[in-house]
């Protein structure tokens, strides 16, 4: 499970957001497909054990999404609720907070001292303004924990449905190899687009997912063959 570090998520964070949850379900449920068809080349097993993967990740990955999401909401009305009691309790402290940020943007002290108690006027304004300058929030965009379960579940679960889909069909010995040229065009297209958040270059991104996920694919592959040939 990733730690939101951004106190909201944009359009771009969204769509970051997703393709990192497509990534997890993609690598993750490969993985198991890999693994288990290294030890067993019963199609009904690897599609129990591909569903039963893509059911757990894709839960468990909301479940830890609703958890982050809503302990930092929690925290952000926190800090929000102790700003109000101090605006309450001594405006004159916060009106010189206020006062010390705009002379950091440039103003002079009567300039800043003079919007600052203009301000303070507005106590809901003041508060605003106090919340998004000194404590860095958007108290109108705090995120949306539920929102951003679904999102997760979403994510995750089609990222962990391209390995497991030619399995669905059950074209026999030709499910695994589909399920491979799936997987690693999935992989380097996801590496691709991280590209556009990370700066990095778009093939060497592409290469490098693929060969991330190859290097899981075989690993647990190999493993599912020697578990295999000694049960």
């Amino acid at each position: 499970m990733r730690l939101r570090i951004n106190s909201t998520l944009g359009s771009g964070g969204a769509i970051r957001a997703a393709v990192f949850g497509i990534n997890d379900g993609l690598v993750s449920n490969a993985s198991l497909i890999l693994g288990i068809a290294g030890a067993s080349t019963n199609s009904s097993l690897i599609i129990l054990a591909g569903m039963a993967g893509l059911g757990a990740g894709a839960f468990s990955m909301a479940a830890g999404e609703y958890i982050s999401m809503r302990s930092q909401r929690e925290l952000f009305e926190y800090q929000i609720a102790q700003k109000r009691t101090e605006l309450s309790k001594n405006p004159e402290k916060e009106a010189a907070e206020l006062s010390s940020i705009y002379q950091d943007r440039g103003l002079s002290k009567v300039d800043a001292d003079a919007f600052a108690n203009k301000i303070l006027v507005n106590r809901e304004l003041a508060l605003n303004t106090l919340v998004r300058e000194g404590l860095g929030l958007n108290p109108d965009e705090l995120g949306s924990p539920w929102g951003a379960a679904f999102s997760s579940l979403i994510s995750f679960a089609f990222g962990a449905l391209i390995p497991l889909f030619p399995f669905l069909f059950h074209i026999n010995y030709m499910s695994l190899r589909i399920s491979i040229i799936f997987t690693g065009l999935s992989l380097f297209v996801v590496g691709v687009t991280m590209s556009f958040f990370t700066g990095r270059g778009a093939f060497y991104s592409g290469f490098r997912m693929l060969a991330i996920g190859t290097l899981a694919g075989v690993t647990t592959f190999v493993i599912g063959r020697l578990v295999g040939v000694h049960i």
